[in-house]
């Protein structure tokens, strides 16, 4: 009799464009963990669709163009992230799991899969590549089965999730679209700063402590600087004040990122100040 075949979880994702590493299967362990180690989690990436467009440019560049011309066909990306490190018993187990797993599953599994394109971001060297968030996932499913049976996108049982929207007032809902018409119209201007702070917000919620401590840094300084010269400046004192406060413990933080990791009074610190420059910035562009 042969033995039951191991049984694993899974979060897939799909995304309305190719995520960018090669498709294939992908093995990943823990940071620090060491290559004789275990994988953690196997990656599994496929591109859907419309990726094959070969010689369309040419015959284009010929054909007269229609008012209104249907959309052009494109790819998906699919991402599956499969939990190989913590086998499931049997399928009752499984179903147990997959009965009470919800979107904080999806968010672990996300944090992997963004993990993975960081690192390709860094080998191919390309700065257009960005991590993927919950929001822009056209499909969402928690599962398990056995390996094979996931890597080829079937599964024991699965199940998609529906993100929820949370309701906001009309005015919160129209306040980014009044600032937009602003910009565009010339009768606003955006700063420096809030392009690094949210560079770092990134950092801090893909968990890269020491790139968010430096990038901090930077924005930290950038917005003390161009608040201080902005037409609101007198009216954001107080918050430059608190900001000012935090220039020293900053500073500590992104000499401990060279050094090497964060103590987590470090890590406390980032995630502080960066919620007060965030907090400032907001301040200045409701009294724009």
């Amino acid at each position: 009799m042969n033995p039951p075949r191991p049984l694993f979880r899974f979060v897939q994702v799909e995304y309305p464009w190719p995520l960018g590493p090669p498709d294939g299967r992908y093995l990943l362990r823990g940071p620090g963990d060491l290559d004789r180690s275990e994988p953690a989690h196997v990656l599994v990436l496929v591109t859907l669709g419309a990726h094959q467009r070969r010689g369309l440019a040419r015959v284009r560049s010929r054909r007269k163009a229609h008012p209104e011309p249907s959309p052009a066909p494109v790819a998906t990306g699919r991402a599956t992230i499969v939990d190989v490190g913590r086998p499931l018993e049997d399928e009752a187990e499984g179903r147990r799991w997959l009965s009470g797993a919800g979107e904080p599953e999806v968010d672990a599994g996300l944090t992997v899969l963004n993990h993975a394109l960081q690192a390709f971001r860094l080998v191919s060297a390309d700065p257009h590549l960005h991590p993927v968030g919950r929001r822009q996932a056209l499909v969402a499913r928690l599962g398990f089965g056995a390996g094979e049976q996931v890597a080829h996108g079937h599964w024991t049982d699965a199940r998609e999730l529906i993100a929820r929207r949370r309701r906001q007032p009309r005015a919160r809902v129209l306040e980014p679209q009044a600032r937009l018409a602003a910009v565009l119209g010339g009768r606003d201007s955006v700063l420096i700063s809030e392009e690094l702070v949210l560079r770092a917000r990134v950092d801090v919620e893909q968990g890269r402590d020491r790139e968010a401590a430096l990038q901090v840094l930077v924005a930290l300084d950038a917005a003390l600087a161009e608040l201080q010269i902005d037409g609101s400046a007198g009216a954001l004192e107080e918050r430059l004040e608190e900001l000012r406060g935090q220039r020293e413990a900053i500073a500590r933080a992104a000499q401990s990122a060279l050094a090497g990791s964060l103590p987590k009074a470090d890590r406390d610190a980032v995630r502080h100040t960066l919620d007060r420059i965030e907090a400032a910035l907001r301040a200045r562009a409701a009294s724009a």
